[in-house]
């Protein structure tokens, strides 16, 4: 397969990684009936079962070598640190602060990277900062600001820190991993870790399970065992902070998920975000003439 169309499949795994996700907004928002930490533990555990059958077809046995366990360990623990810090973030903040702060991984990713010895090109800053720009126009409405910091949008920006480890540790391991293997390890890690902490933490009613039955089922086949894992995929060889700014999409399409299932309706300044945002993304995927030429070769 030519370098072109790897890195067109790459892309398009991460697109529908972020429509994955943000078609999951009314899902998670309604599997909080039954606690955060109960409602994640599940999530991750049915991403795990759902990846069974899939890795015995795919590869035809379960062995794991050493880099994909590492690889999965280390996802999984970043995972859990992430989305259990952004649930809890959800008691105490509005959404839309807590979908802008968290999308400000697409920030760290870069920032991060200078840091880590990767050089960060002028076209991929101008795409941050549109993006940024459209993120906040679409998450924050017209007349409220950033001002006013409390506790959850605290625990909003430290999420954003957890999802750019988390970014960053995949872009580490594909390399070495075997992905889908690595994505079920990680959901097992994550849903582990998360369910320990329910005895301490809530009571879980099994009717409150029952009712949130639907979004828990969509939230842990479709939005982790199918999303997460083909975000392994899809950032495979993908510069990681291109591969943030395409996943920060999550936003626009849960706005945009709003509107086709629930009928509501969008502000000119919500589509002006949705707008900018997708013109940042177009931006970071202009080609690069000089260095496709050096990665094909």
């Amino acid at each position: 397969m030519s370098y072109e169309k790897k890195k067109t499949g790459r892309i398009a795994c991460l697109f529908l990684t972020a429509l994955i996700w943000g078609a999951a907004f009314v899902a998670q928002s309604e599997g909080n009936v039954m606690g955060p930490f109960t409602f994640n533990g599940l999530r991750n555990l049915l991403g795990f079962f759902a990846l069974i059958p899939f890795i015995r077809f795919y590869y035809g046995d379960f062995h794991v070598d050493t880099d994909t366990l590492r690889g999965g360990i280390s996802c999984g623990l970043c995972l859990f640190l992430a989305s259990n810090t952004q649930q809890i973030a959800l008691l105490y903040t509005t959404p839309g602060k807590t979908g802008f702060i968290t999308a400000c991984y697409m920030i760290f990713v870069p920032i991060a990277g200078i840091f880590m010895g990767r050089r960060i090109g002028l076209k991929t800053g101008v795409a941050v900062l549109a993006s940024a720009l459209g993120l906040y126009l679409l998450c924050i409405p017209s007349g409220q600001s950033l001002s006013g910091v409390n506790r959850g949008d605290v625990l909003s920006l430290i999420c954003a820190l957890f999802y750019t480890l988390h970014i960053l540790c995949i872009d580490h391991f594909t390399k070495k991993a075997e992905g889908v293997k690595m994505s079920c390890i990680q959901f097992l890690t994550c849903a582990v870790l998360t369910l320990l902490l329910v005895p301490f933490t809530e009571t879980p009613d099994p009717a409150a399970i029952a009712s949130g039955i639907v979004p828990l089922l969509y939230a842990g086949i479709l939005s982790s065992g199918v999303a997460y894992s083909l975000q392994i995929v899809g950032q495979k060889d993908t510069d990681p902070a291109v591969a943030s700014l395409i996943l920060s999409l999550e936003s626009c399409f849960s706005v945009l998920a709003g509107f086709v299932l629930l009928g509501q309706s969008l502000s000119l300044r919500e589509l002006s975000g949705c707008l900018i945002m997708f013109l940042g993304i177009i931006l970071s995927q202009l080609p690069d003439r000089k260095k496709e030429t050096e990665e094909a070769g």
